[in-house]
């Protein structure tokens, strides 16, 4: 007979060998852009908030772009973990829906500051774009574009490449809207005042407008209140012009392939809430797309001329548009 403790240690080994592991909480991956996913974007501060609510696991999974994101869902196919791509805008939501990745979400929301009828994407914040001025460089900024294009050709901006960054296709639709069949005059016009055109926003904005290189850099009405939350730098401004201001309005989307659609569904509900919208309009610097944030001072008031242009003409457009602006700067 085996002694009592070598008895008992061989059925605990037993029991431990049969028993059924322990049910391990799901984990909702979201695919979007590195500043979103980072340790200073919107993404540390839901994750941890939405843990404290739900029975799960939240993996934000940074790329170089929400476009990025976008494709590399379409490169893994079926294969991919994802179950939610977010920081896509709608001014690429005909092409992000006519991928067919993306599931219908189910989901209403009365409490959005605009109305919201969208059945695949739901909304997560939006801005407005804007050039951004040194008011110690720039004390009288242009207020239109054709004030801008009659400056003199010493006086020069940064922009981004409409084919790879969200402000720069924002300011080929913003000229579009503003102006129709004459934007390409407008691109003409502003050729001697483009410093660079820039592959991304960060290096526009930080690689040649904050080291002096630029006197503007096309980028959003909210980027002055950074400096002023962060930097306490009242030094930065955002030039407002009378055709109006384009609008950035970013969204997400759950895919068809996801494991764990219910709390997909979940967590873009969550994300209208006021605490969420609070998180992320405070740390991605952008306002809020429902009722209930609270927001610093400095984020001042939205433009009160908003322009507007219909997704099905954006999605058949887009491309010439973007050509047209390009042939016109060359």
């Amino acid at each position: 007979m085996w002694p009592l403790f070598r008895f008992t240690a061989f059925a605990f080994a037993v029991l431990l060998a049969v028993a059924p592991a322990a049910a391990q909480n799901p984990t909702l991956t979201i695919y979007t852009y590195d500043s979103f996913a980072g340790e200073y974007g919107p993404g540390p501060g839901l994750e941890a908030a939405y843990e404290k609510v739900c029975a799960c696991d939240v993996n934000f999974v940074g790329t170089d772009s929400s476009i990025g994101a976008l494709r590399r869902v379409q490169l893994e196919g079926a294969t991919t973990s994802a179950d939610i791509v977010l920081g896509l805008d709608t001014s690429f939501a005909g092409e992000a829906r006519a991928t067919g990745l993306f599931a219908p979400h189910g989901l209403t929301f009365p409490r959005t500051v605009i109305p919201w009828t969208d059945t695949e994407f739901t909304p997560i914040d939006q801005g407005y774009f804007a050039f951004v001025y040194d008011k110690r460089k720039v004390p009288n900024p242009p207020t239109s574009f054709e004030e801008l294009i009659a400056m003199p050709e010493s006086f020069k901006i940064v922009l981004e490449d409409p084919r790879s960054d969200t402000p720069g296709l924002g300011l080929v639709l913003w000229i579009k809207a503003a102006y129709g069949d004459h934007a390409a005059e407008i691109w003409k016009g502003l050729k001697p005042h483009i410093r660079t055109m820039a592959r991304g926003w960060s290096d526009a904005y930080y690689g040649v407008f904050l080291k002096g290189e630029a006197d503007m850099v096309l980028s959003y009405t909210t980027s002055p209140a950074v400096h002023i939350i962060l930097e306490n730098d009242p030094n930065y401004g955002d030039a407002i012009f009378s055709e109006g201001h384009y609008p950035q309005i970013e969204i997400a989307g759950i895919l068809k392939t996801s494991k764990n659609a219910d709390l997909a569904r979940q967590f873009l509900s969550w994300l209208t809430t006021p605490e969420a919208q609070t998180i992320i309009a405070t740390t991605n610097y952008m306002y809020p797309v429902a009722l209930g944030a609270t927001l610093p001072e400095a984020f001042g008031s939205p433009p009160e001329k908003v322009l507007t242009l219909d997704e099905a003409a954006i999605t058949a457009n887009k491309a010439a548009w973007i050509e047209e602006a390009l042939a016109a700067i060359r």
